[in-house]
């Protein structure tokens, strides 16, 4: 993270955050005189983020998180994001809530960018994740997954398995240099999952991102939810894919068989899984690995001039999605459903 800055350092300066986006203190001075919130304080600028512009904001009344999206997220959707945000509020799972401005609207303008202010979670994401967090973080997944059943609004997953394709087109020419023989590798593994990939499960709104760092506990105990702004409608067991990616490998690439049935107990508990999608979470499995697997290598093969957040590494999903080919059934992630 970058140093604290005070109100009084932020005179004759801009802030610049990892996603290159720069604010002006008059910029900033005017944009939050449209909140009810108290005179700013400091500004954090939180370089995590890779999507957008991220800033803890203290103010005299507390602290609060700014961001600015950036230009990879389009402006139409974030109504389907902060109304998501709200609705899941409402029925009891802790996430940001967006601020309103004195107009009573959650999004503003700041730097050319749309900007909002949402609450700030207390907790800590863990780095080095337990099968209690695991068997939590899939309560957690399932309970999101109910509570956003009357959501009205959709937003369709452009990163979806027919979007993959393309993802690997923008990236063939130049895969054998990040690994050699990646290149065949991942044709011959769309090509079966285009072929395979299951139809007719249980959909709705998922998460799409639910990875160690979008998760907060306080101690033992899972806090909340954050960081909505890939959230789309898609089949549920697939947002528990991607989170059996994201939690149940070790860093050496085996997978925690212990960690993987707490996951997906923990989801069955509170959301049943249906036979249909007992039977696909391997393939959805597979799936979710090489989503991030191209997502990742057009990354690493486009890191823009100036970048100041390096990019992850590919090769840690094409690990994950070796394990994965092979799999067959739940019990080849330790589950006993």
């Amino acid at each position: 993270m970058s140093p604290q800055l005070t109100r009084d350092d932020l005179r004759g300066k801009s802030i610049v955050m990892a996603v290159y986006t720069d604010v002006s203190p008059e910029e900033l001075d005017v944009f939050l005189q449209d909140y009810d919130i108290g005179p700013l304080l400091s500004l954090k600028g939180i370089a995590e983020g890779v999507e957008n512009s991220n800033f803890l904001l203290h103010t005299q009344t507390g602290y609060r998180l700014l961001t600015l999206y950036e230009k990879r997220v389009d402006e139409a959707d974030l109504p389907f994001f902060l109304g998501l945000m709200e609705h899941l509020a409402a029925r009891g799972l802790n996430c940001p809530q967006p601020v309103k401005n004195r107009r009573g609207e959650a999004l503003g303008r700041l730097a050319g960018r749309a900007a909002a202010i949402v609450t700030f979670l207390e907790g800590m994401w863990p780095r080095r994740q337990t099968a209690d967090q695991c068997a939590q973080v899939g309560a957690a997944l399932a309970r999101m997954h109910l509570a956003s059943a009357d959501f009205p609004l959709r937003r369709r997953n452009a990163l979806a398995m027919p979007a993959w394709r393309g993802l690997f087109d923008a990236a063939r020419a130049r895969a054998d240099t990040v690994q050699p023989g990646l290149c065949a590798y991942v044709s011959g593994e769309l090509d079966y999952l285009e072929k395979h990939w299951p139809a007719g499960l249980p959909q709705g709104v998922i998460h799409a991102d639910l990875f160690p760092d979008n998760v907060f506990f306080l101690g033992a105990q899972l806090s909340g939810l954050i960081d909505f702004y890939f959230a789309c409608d898609d089949a549920l067991a697939y947002d528990l894919a991607i989170c059996l990616n994201a939690w149940c490998f070790e860093p050496d690439a085996s997978f925690n068989f212990t960690k993987g049935a707490a996951m997906i107990e923990g989801y069955d508990r509170t959301r049943a899984l249906t036979r249909v999608e007992k039977e696909a979470l391997p393939l959805l499995a597979r799936g979710a690995a090489m989503r991030f697997l191209l997502t990742r290598l057009v990354d690493w093969l486009n890191v823009p001039p100036g970048a100041l957040v390096r990019p992850k590494d590919p090769l840690e999903y094409f690990r994950k999605l070796r394990f994965h080919s092979h799999a067959q059934s739940l019990r080849d992630y330790g589950a006993q459903l």
